[in-house]
């Protein structure tokens, strides 16, 4: 979210002998609307890894609420009182500033939340990192650990931990290096670009491993309408779009590179007799989405850090792409965010 003041247990049916902002639905769906054929002996990976980045932002947000201490502040308040003020300085900062049940910009921005002039002219890159574990609010927060949990955990499950965090890791990176190549006026903050990053990885797996799936239409196309769904809804002021499109984008890159799946034939060679021609470990369109996609990928994100870094404005070399993020209406005006 973005703001002054704001801001996937295997799926599918084991076949014997053979070889499946922010979501809480998408993994769901995505998992009953697919199968995997893959070996007896191919064993799930348990899930730790993405329940502790839960545990850690919960507590990143515990620790952010102390530190805004909302009684504490000195300054006159012209917005209303803390709200929940039973919670002493865990308590809320007023609604009119954060509709969100959460800490006051200010706090947000002092703790690493993404901002262009703290980024590109105090040459505090950490921003880009640190901002992934702040959350604008409890609200922001719970609709983020949920998707995570949901998403996260089957991936971690079909994929081991090692690549579904380097997929989340650089995926909240991508989106944090883009949206600050966009947005200069407003802080950013949450862990949105990286949870779309995980929904393209889901993507690229089902197109590099379409094979060896069943019911893959519908799963693609049900995933398909999850992403473009969540997208939409990043038009809405106050969301940054940006960073769930540089995060998705990252994800869908990482997926091809890091989450192919060895064809059936490759599998079963252990089972094949002695002179029988053993295929390729991958198909070779395989090879050519992980090599293509490693190139974008590295390229890309150079491109984008060099940008950053230089101190030039995204919207200069794409005037429509502030559409991406906002679009105004009658009800609110995008000119001030």
């Amino acid at each position: 979210m973005a703001g002054d003041d704001d801001i996937e247990s295997r799926g599918g049916r084991v076949k014997r002998n053979g070889y499946s902002n922010n979501n809480t639905s998408s993994s769901s769906a995505y998992a009953s609307s697919s199968a995997y054929i893959i070996e007896d002996t191919d064993a799930q990976w348990t899930s730790w890894l993405v329940p502790m980045i839960v545990v850690a932002n919960i507590a990143v947000f515990i620790v952010v609420m102390y530190v805004n201490n909302c009684p504490g502040h000195r300054h006159m308040r012209l917005v209303g009182n803390c709200v929940a003020r039973f919670l002493g300085r865990f308590s809320f900062e007023p609604l009119r500033e954060n509709p969100l049940f959460g800490p006051s910009s200010s706090t947000l921005k002092k703790l690493g939340a993404l901002e262009w002039t703290e980024v590109v002219v105090k040459h505090q890159g950490w921003r880009l990192i640190t901002c992934i574990w702040l959350h604008a609010g409890v609200i922001h927060l719970l609709a983020n650990m949920l998707s995570l949990a949901f998403i996260g955990i089957r991936l971690e499950q079909q994929f081991g931990f090692v690549r579904v965090g380097i997929i989340y890791l650089l995926s909240g990176f991508g989106a944090s290096v883009v949206s600050s190549l966009f947005i200069r006026n407003n802080i950013s903050v949450g862990a949105s670009g990286a949870l779309f990053g995980l929904l393209g990885a889901m993507l690229s797996e089902l197109i590099t491993n379409w094979t060896i799936y069943t019911n893959k239409a519908a799963a693609f196309f049900t995933l398909l309408v999850i992403i473009a769904i969540n997208l939409a809804i990043g038009i809405l002021p106050h969301v940054d779009n940006f960073a769930h499109i540089g995060g998705f984008i990252t994800g869908f890159l990482l997926g091809f590179v890091l989450l192919s799946r060895p064809q059936f034939g490759w599998l079963e060679r252990q089972n094949l007799p002695a002179g029988t021609l053993i295929k390729s470990k991958y198909k070779p369109y395989q090879y050519v989405l992980w090599l293509v996609s490693l190139v974008l990928l590295v390229v890309g994100l150079t491109v984008a850090l060099v940008m950053l870094f230089r101190g030039e404005n995204g919207n200069d070399h794409c005037r429509w792409c502030r559409y991406l993020s906002c679009v105004s209406t009658s009800r609110w005006d995008c000119n001030g965010i």
